[in-house]
């Protein structure tokens, strides 16, 4: 196939200047490359099962530690959203992270839900933004297209592929699955070039 004069001048100016070609303005990073070593907190707010995750970013990521934030159904909701942030607090002090990808909004029918929802992810941003982090907000289905290959993957595939990605010995209960769903898509799209870079909060 051949090409047209212009085209050879550019890909003589390519290789003089080493062959990198210059990123096009809507080609951006969620942020610079993480360091190896890098701890990162993935957070899936609930009023009565918050899931959390501190991963440990590098060539394979670690899986630091993970758990639910479980609630009773017989407390109250004010009580439940004091335990979400002080359990953080207690989290983040054992395991100091330096970013936390958080489970953005979804579509909710019942505006109750919405409100509930809302104001849980409020108790666990105002521990995070306490702590320092950089807080980035990740859509539930991008996760799951990162994680298994479909947006519209069941609770259960996130688990499993996530337990083979991390090589758990156990399978996680939902709730921390996504949670360290969360922070592994958050390390693998740092520093690659994405049209739709995670959203700072």
């Amino acid at each position: 196939m051949g090409i047209s004069p212009k085209q050879f001048e550019e890909i003589e100016k390519r290789l003089k200047s080493g062959g990198r070609r210059a990123v096009s303005p809507v080609e951006t990073t969620a942020a610079t490359r993480l360091p190896h070593g890098t701890m990162i907190l993935g957070l899936d707010p609930s009023l009565r099962g918050t899931g959390w995750a501190v991963i440990e970013a590098g060539t394979r990521p670690l899986a630091v530690a993970y758990g639910t934030i479980k609630n009773p159904a017989r407390w109250d909701r004010s009580r439940c959203l004091l335990q979400i942030s002080l359990r953080l607090r207690e989290i983040l002090r054992e395991h100091p992270a330096s970013v936390c990808a958080l489970e953005g909004l979804f579509f909710a029918q019942n505006l109750q839900t919405a409100l509930i929802m809302g104001e849980a992810r409020g108790a666990a941003i105002c521990a995070i933004a306490e702590a320092g982090l950089e807080l980035f907000e990740l859509a539930p289905r991008k996760v799951k297209q990162a994680i298994v290959g479909y947006g519209g993957a069941q609770k259960i595939a996130v688990a499993k592929m996530v337990q083979r990605m991390l090589r758990l010995t156990v399978l996680p209960d939902p709730d921390a699955a996504d949670a360290l769903a969360l922070a592994l898509t958050y390390a693998q799209e740092t520093g690659r070039h994405i049209l739709n870079p995670p959203k700072r909060v």
